[in-house]
């Protein structure tokens, strides 16, 4: 069996858990008012497990498959695929999540940003500081303001 159809399977396994869970453990604690509800809290968990469930099976039946073999992935010379980005875009995925309560959200966001933009090859700092502190800026906006939800914007030392 391919790579890409033991990775399938391994997901569809874990989507199975995942549905699982969702179907028949999370809306055990509900509060009476919250039944009567549309939308659940376990709504959105339910919908990623079907998509889950239904993709991995395409994948593990082959539905997905087209005439042209193009790209491949061949697991003999996996060394030669671009290991390296990938093993430093998780290490900066564990900081940025280490270091969002100590730095704050602007910070923490921006230098994740701008870290993963560098990582994968983008050279022009000037523009990697304007997009990445826009998209910051906005999602905190959305966050903050929209939806009501504190996000610490700066670090704890600064008294906010």
């Amino acid at each position: 069996m391919a790579l890409d159809r033991w990775v399938a399977l391994v997901l569809l396994g874990i989507c199975l858990a995942y549905g699982y869970a969702a179907w028949f453990t999370m809306d055990g604690a509900l509060a009476p008012f919250m039944r009567r509800n549309p939308i659940w809290p376990s709504t959105f968990p339910k919908v990623l497990s079907i998509l889950g469930v239904v993709f991995s099976l395409i994948i593990l039946l082959g539905l997905e498959k087209s005439e042209t073999k193009i790209g491949d992935i061949d697991y003999r010379r996996l060394w030669e695929y671009h290991l390296g980005q990938a093993l430093l875009l998780l290490a900066l995925m564990v900081a940025y999540a280490l270091l969002l309560r100590p730095i704050g959200f602007i910070l923490a966001t921006t230098g994740f940003l701008m870290g993963g933009s560098a990582i994968l090859g983008e050279r022009r700092w000037l523009i990697m500081l304007i997009v990445s502190g826009l998209a910051t800026g906005v999602v905190w906006y959305l966050v903050q303001v929209v939806l009501g939800i504190f996000l610490r914007p700066l670090p704890a030392f600064m008294g906010i």
